[in-house]
């Protein structure tokens, strides 16, 4: 059986874009977990997780383990803190981004409910992801076309 210390400093990966910078660690694919999903992430100051966005068939799960980050839903932005457990249902109500405004890290463990088929939207953007094994592609909302374009 394994182990993963939530307030250990083991990291898979990362992200080093400004604004949106982050340490992360897999503890799903660690715990070798096969039904549910979690990513841990270490969010410095002024940093950003993701895009303000909401999946279509997955839900999320937020539980803060260290720092008070904001977290912005479709009912407006508050701080959250250590021992808080938020749960994003899937579709627009479930919209979320956590950020951390605050000159001391935060620490997040994210859970999901993973699928290999995924759609998410980001509504500040206008944009769509799509999800798929050997497909990850973002579009634009409004790229809207007919079923039969192009097949004549």
């Amino acid at each position: 059986m394994e182990v993963v210390n939530l307030f250990g400093d083991e990291w898979d990966g990362g992200r080093d874009r400004p604004g949106w910078q982050w340490r992360r660690l897999s503890v799903g694919d660690r715990l070798n977990a096969e039904l549910i999903g979690a990513s841990l992430y270490d969010l410095g100051s002024g940093q950003k997780t993701f895009p303000y966005h909401f999946q279509h068939g997955e839900e999320e799960w937020l539980l803060v383990v260290a720092g008070r980050p904001t977290l912005r839903t479709p009912e407006g932005e508050r701080k959250v803190e250590r021992g808080d457990l938020i749960a994003f249902p899937p579709g627009p109500d479930g919209a979320h981004q956590v950020r951390n405004d605050t000159d001391e890290p935060a620490r997040l463990l994210i859970f999901s409910s993973p699928s290999d088929y995924e759609i998410a939207e980001y509504p500040d953007s206008g944009k769509i992801g799509l999800f798929a094994p050997n497909l990850r592609r973002f579009l634009r909302a409004d790229a809207d076309v007919d079923y039969f374009e192009g097949e004549e």
